[in-house]
């Protein structure tokens, strides 16, 4: 399994908010274990969805204080199953935005129902501690087809 988990971004306001999306893949291999004869997405990915496209929309303003990381879940909550073959829809808004962390509220949605909602906080980590050259190929590719 890759843990590229937003597969395109469908509106940006850069350090405001963002609302992407991804397909749950069929075939993911965790969907033989969680759970046998009834295949959901766990939560923890969830999660991790929300907060990955939040990141993004932290990470679009460029600013030089580093890479946005998921650094606490201060609340999250689970309404609905969200099964092999969904396409999700991530909706996130910055709601802090500070030198040395930023929070966002977050909800995760199949079909225009509320399936998950999180409450996180990133910091950040210098670009200098990651590959040299990382690039975010969703969050690049939305920017260059949006540049004004």
């Amino acid at each position: 399994m890759r843990f590229l988990l937003v597969d395109s971004i469908l509106e940006l306001t850069p350090g405001v908010s963002i609302v992407a999306q991804r397909r749950v893949p069929d075939n993911e291999e965790l969907f033989q274990d969680h759970f046998p004869g009834f295949p959901v997405m766990p939560g923890v990915l969830l999660t991790e969805m929300m907060a990955q496209a939040a990141g993004k929309c932290i990470a679009a303003q460029r600013l030089p204080r580093g890479v946005p990381m998921l650094a606490k879940i201060l609340s999250a909550s689970f309404r609905a199953w969200v099964r092999p073959g969904d396409t999700t829809v991530l909706h996130a808004t910055i709601d802090a935005n500070e030198e040395r962390y930023a929070t966002a509220e977050c909800r995760l949605e199949v079909e225009g129902r509320v399936s998950a909602q999180a409450r996180l906080m990133f910091s950040f980590v210098p670009a200098s501690q990651f590959a040299p050259g990382l690039r975010d190929e969703v969050l690049d590719r939305f920017m260059s087809e949006h540049a004004s």
